[in-house]
């Protein structure tokens, strides 16, 4: 994976933007923009019905996402993961974001994404 090889900034300047509408999705419960970037084993796992649950769960026991602070990011030779320290609107603390990012038919996409 060649964007690998691209420094921290190069890293987050492809990634933050994806990120940002996943979460934006997440947070309008729009499954469209949610997995606009998934990739297609990730788009299987993730229906309509089981996103509109998870985000009704978390919505009503953290709020909606506030601020991310990168932590690290993770170069491997088929894909990057990336942590964040995750805020939410409703919850005292922080949470973990993370997003594995994979290479496939020339675009970056989505393989792994989870908030915890």
């Amino acid at each position: 994976m060649e964007l690998a090889r691209q420094s921290d900034q190069v890293i987050l300047a492809v990634i933050e933007p994806i990120m940002d509408n996943l979460m934006q999705g997440s947070t309008e419960i729009d499954h469209a923009k949610h997995t606009r970037d998934f990739t297609d084993r990730l788009k299987a796992i993730v229906s309509e019905t089981y996103l509109e649950c998870i985000c009704r769960d978390y919505q009503s026991r953290w709020g909606f996402f506030t601020d991310r602070e990168c932590v690290a990011i993770f170069r491997r030779p088929r894909s990057i993961a990336v942590v964040w320290k995750q805020w939410c609107s409703q919850m005292p603390g922080e949470l973990v974001a993370e997003l594995v990012l994979v290479e496939h038919a020339g675009r970056y996409r989505v393989d792994h994404v989870m908030v915890y």
